[in-house]
């Protein structure tokens, strides 16, 4: 394990106290569950910031394609 300082706000110090008393678990697991959460969600995000990059940018040859499909004449 790495060790850290780390200053928080009074507010969420004081929040995040009350929070461990209630719940019982050890400031230092709390902590890097949190971390670990807002990891996961930052992770998720990028992605969805990727996808729509990587959407954008085969767009236009989508809907081409698409066009061309819908002129394709089914005869039989």
């Amino acid at each position: 394990m790495k060790n850290i300082s780390l200053k928080l706000d009074e507010s969420i110090f004081i929040e995040t106290e009350q929070i461990l008393s209630r719940i019982k678990k050890p400031r230092n697991r709390y902590i890097n569950e949190a971390i670990a959460y807002y990891n996961r969600l930052q992770k998720r995000i990028l992605l969805e910031k990727k996808l729509k990059k990587e959407s954008e940018l085969v767009k236009k040859d989508s809907m081409a394609v698409l066009h061309e499909f819908e002129n394709i004449d089914y005869a039989n």
